[in-house]
Order: structure tokens, then C-alpha cells, then sequence
């Protein structure tokens, strides 16, 4: 990764690896310190990369890092540095409207009451419980809820605390890897996650250096009480929380 910096790519996860996991997402922050170290990265990186469930946008105004890329929606938007305009993958995007009329159909007196929170993400629409009176009876509300999408065709998504509804179109955030991989040509990367969703990143990394695309890549998992167990299981690298993962971003910037 240090020998050669221009060839080489860090990946990263923003909640929970960036920014610590809160209650409410739009409260969720990244230290000034991880963002300073991420614009000097980028500098001396071939590629640096936020790859994020949240949209582009907003994923952008978390980091406030200008010159690195943003995969968001899990790799279904990309931002790439000195851009101004994602592109967003058009079967992804057509989904849109669906997704948003069912989770309306669904935002009820009964789901306020139980206090879940909608979060618009563009084509994906999020349900949050944590923080609710009774979380597990907000659980099994939104149990029922993930069944309907399902018959109504749309694809769902588990997280921390967390329903995603979104479009039946396959994208994840190891295609996202792939694609800035392939575009740049870089040929060593890391990536650093924490959640289900970071495990495609993962497998795309350990993906790449079997097919030889890379030759070199380190898996860095990050620990949290709520986290699969598979990220701590399948990491090269076991660091502790945001303050683990920024220390990571540290050494790579003195090297």
C-alpha cells in the first residue's frame, strides 16, 4: 500500500467507520481530524473513496472532502473527484417512484407512533428504529413490512437498526470497489468497514487480487457492539471503533 501510493486506493465506509453511528442520521458527523487526513490522502493516493449507503449528496456533505470520490446508494451513484454531477445507474434510478409510493403507502399514524423514522435516500427509502419506545415491537412491525416490499417485487435490506426498500436492480458496494478499480487502475487498495454491507467490499477485494486485477489488498474491519461478527472474522485488520479506523488513516499519511 505505502510503496507505491499513486497505485494504490483506500476505501472507506462512512457510518461507523468515518462517523459514529447516532440516533438520528442527519445528526451523524465526521471528526474535522478524519477529514483533514482524508484531503491529504487524496493527494498523495491514487484513489481515495467514501463508498456509502446514504446518497451521494448527502454522503459528500458528511465528509466535506473535495477530492475524493463518493460511491452512494451502495455503489448505484458515483461521484468522482472534481465533479459536480453523480452519475446514477438508469435501471437503479427508474425504480425511484415505486420505491417512494410504497414506503408513503406505509408511513402510517401506527409507524409514528411507534416513533420509526423514514429517511429518503433517493431510489432507496430507509426505515430506522433505534431510539424507538419499543424496539422490538418496531422490529417486528417493519418484519411484516420487509415481507410486503418483497411481494411487491422491490428488493429489501437489513442494516444496524435499520429497513432499507429499495429497487430490485443488484448493486452493492463491491461493485462500486470494482468499478473505481478498474477505471483507475490502481493495484493495491484497503478497505474499511463495519456493517453487513461492507462485507461485498470485501469479498471484491479478496475477488480482485484472485483474478490479478490487484496485488495487494487489506481488509480492515472495524469493531462495534452492533457489528456481524463477519467483519471481525474476514478483516486483515481488526481496529476499534471510528477513533481505530482513523488511527489506520494516520499511518497510511505518515508513511
Amino acid at each position: 500500500m505505502t510503496a507505491d501510493p499513486g497505485r494504490a486506493a483506500i476505501f472507506c465506509d462512512v457510518d461507523g467507520t468515518l462517523a459514529p453511528i447516532v440516533q438520528r442520521p442527519e445528526d451523524a458527523h465526521v471528526p474535522g481530524e478524519t477529514s483533514r487526513l482524508l484531503g491529504r490522502l487524496a493527494r498523495r493516493y491514487g484513489l481515495v473513496a467514501c463508498i456509502s449507503g446514504r446518497s451521494v449528496a448527502d454522503a459528500r456533505r458528511l465528509v466535506g472532502v473535495g477530492g475524493v470520490a463518493y460511491a452512494g446508494s451502495h455503489g448505484a451513484e458515483l461521484l468522482e473527484p472534481g465533479s459536480s454531477t453523480p452519475s446514477v445507474a438508469e435501471a437503479f434510478e427508474a425504480w425511484e417512484k415505486q420505491v417512494k409510493a410504497f414506503v408513503a403507502e406505509r408511513d402510517t399514524p401506527e409507524l409514528r407512533a411507534m416513533r420509526i423514522r423514514i429517511e429518503d435516500k433517493g431510489p432507496i427509502m430507509t426505515f430506522h428504529w433505534r431510539g424507538a419506545p419499543d424496539e422490538d415491537r418496531a422490529r417486528t412491525h417493519l418484519e411484516g413490512l420487509a415481507q410486503e416490499a418483497e411481494t411487491a417485487g422491490l428488493a429489501i435490506h437489513w442494516g444496524r437498526k435499520v429497513l432499507e426498500i429499495r429497487p430490485p436492480v443488484p448493486v452493492d458496494k463491491g461493485q462500486a470497489v470494482r468499478d473505481l478499480v478498474s477505471r483507475t487502475g490502481v493495484r493495491a487498495a484497503l478497505f474499511g468497514g463495519d456493517d453487513v454491507t461492507d462485507l461485498d467490499g470485501f469479498a471484491a477485494l479478496a475477488t480482485l487480487v484472485e483474478e490479478g486485477s490487484l496485488d495487494e489488498a487489506v481488509r480492515v474491519g472495524v469493531r462495534s457492539d452492533e457489528g456481524p461478527r463477519e467483519i471481525l472474522e474476514q478483516a486483515d485488520l481488526v481496529v476499534d471503533g471510528i477513533k481505530g479506523f482513523q488511527r489506520v488513516l494516520a499511518e497510511l499519511d505518515a508513511a
